[in-house]
């Protein structure tokens, strides 16, 4: 196996860590996904997957030792190729003397409980691929806001942005407070197919998020975006026009959510009355706080376009729409042909005309 392409593999394990600063919201949005589901996945009924075994407290049949053993395992070099799967925001145990933040099983030897960061430590280098899943993982998320005693960062924070895998791929991002359950899916998918040798390298963009799922904002996919570019605003939560006022930060955001829908193709924060508050960016949340204030150059845009440009193209196209919006006057009824048919008109004629 080089750095460069990682060799094809028949079989490959999932190991699933969720111990980190999180509220586990990630591990259950992700049994929702449908593009394809877990289910799918993990029945081998996804066409040219190798065969996968998934290790994660959520789904687990397994308990104590017996669910831990397979990170053990892996740790030594015992277990097979895995992706490994981080959830939850990075605390900084180097901060104090004693004690921990966060903890995932015990020791064999000593007994003490094993902290996140040991784990990150043994298994991120002998991982053929290593994910970041929702936002807390990826940059730290609500964990990591200003003030707070932990530390928090996360995971490329942690093992360093220039980071590869043991098969040379970096660490792959995908935010979203939850993840959205197919963004992941999908973005697991590629890796797998990758790893088996199907898959070119994955596309990342500078935060190393899938370039196919964060490569546009939330207004370019979103409902009311032709409210936006009209100048027509909402004045409240109730009214189905463009919330810029209202505090949405659509236009800036990195997400597909509001084209993608959230299960089944429905839903996303605004195309159900909700503003966008930027759950998948680098900078969530202090960035992006207060939430429900009118986001810095809002105010400007929207007031551009509000008061200037947005008012004369409602004019204009309102006047364009009653003009479209009635049958042509020939279509009536009565002894006279009205269309501008000429029986008399040879086909010959017809083409001079139209040269």
């Amino acid at each position: 196996m080089t750095q460069q392409e990682p060799a094809g593999v028949k079989e490959i394990h999932v190991l699933w860590i969720s111990e980190g600063m999180s509220c586990d919201g990630d591990s259950v949005s992700v049994t929702a996904a449908s593009q394809p589901s877990l289910e799918d996945v993990l029945l081998g009924l996804v066409p040219g997957l190798p065969k996968v075994h998934l290790h994660s407290k959520t789904l687990a049949t397994e308990s104590g030792d017996d669910f831990i053993a397979p990170y053990h395992a892996a740790a030594q070099d015992k277990l097979g190729p895995f992706v490994f799967v981080v959830e939850g925001s990075i605390p900084n145990e180097e901060t104090h003397s004693e004690g921990y933040f966060t903890s995932f099983g015990n020791d064999p030897q000593t007994g003490e409980p094993i902290t996140l960061n040991t784990w990150i430590d043994r298994l991120a280098p002998k991982a053929l691929a290593v994910v970041a899943c929702g936002t807390c993982a990826t940059y730290g998320g609500i964990h990591a806001m200003a003030g707070n005693a932990t530390g928090c960062m996360g995971l490329a924070d942690y093992l360093g942005w220039d980071f590869k895998s043991k098969a040379g791929i970096p660490i792959v991002n995908v935010p979203g407070c939850p993840v959205h359950p197919d963004n992941f899916m999908e973005t697991l998918l590629w890796l797998l197919y990758q790893v088996a040798g199907k898959n070119p390298m994955i596309p990342l963009d500078e935060q190393l998020r899938p370039t196919w799922l964060f490569g546009k904002t939330v207004h370019e996919g979103c409902d009311r975006a032709g409210y936006y570019e009209q100048g027509d605003f909402a004045c409240d939560y109730n009214s189905p026009k463009c919330q810029v006022p209202l505090g949405c930060w659509g236009p800036v955001v990195n997400c597909n959510v509001p084209k993608r829908g959230w299960i089944g193709g429905v839903g996303g924060c605004p195309n159900v009355g909700g503003i966008c508050i930027g759950c998948t960016m680098p900078g969530f949340p202090d960035k992006f706080m207060p939430f429900m204030d009118e986001p810095p150059g809002g105010t400007l845009s929207s007031g551009l376009i509000g008061n200037t440009y947005g008012p004369l193209i409602r004019q204009l196209r309102a006047i364009t729409n009653r003009t479209v919006n009635k049958e042509p006057k020939w279509r009536c009824r009565g002894p006279a042909l009205t269309t501008g048919f000429d029986p008399h008109m040879r086909v010959d004629d017809k083409t001079r005309s139209q040269e």
